[in-house]
């Protein structure tokens, strides 16, 4: 087994990280990206699209597809994937307000 498999073998390393998301406290390994926190913890979406309030969470896990947005300690639109989790952090999702289309409406992008 690998020393970075659950992040609690490193040394010099607490065991555990408890961050808030959307209010509830979630626990993760130090070290992770909020995003890989929030899947590992069963949270795979966590915004809508503005177009057609279809669900987002990661994609590319990687900062180039901005599918992970979420708010983090009151600065909106942070990368999930990008962003390390750090103890006592508060993390929002659906940072922007659901706009839904006028009916009728086919264009634009999600």
């Amino acid at each position: 087994m690998s020393a970075y498999t659950s992040g609690n073998n490193l040394p010099g390393t607490p065991g555990e990280v408890t961050v808030s998301f959307d209010g509830r406290p979630i626990r993760t390994s130090p070290g992770q990206s909020v995003g890989s926190a929030l899947v590992t913890n069963g949270i795979t979406a966590w915004r809508d699209t503005r177009r057609r309030a279809r669900p987002r969470g990661l994609f590319c896990g990687i900062g180039v597809c901005f599918d992970c947005l979420v708010a983090v300690d009151g600065v909106p639109n942070q990368r999930a994937c990008l962003v390390e989790v750090r103890e006592g952090m508060d993390i929002k999702g659906s940072c922007e307000p659901n706009v839904h289309p006028l009916a009728g409406s086919d264009g634009g992008r999600e």
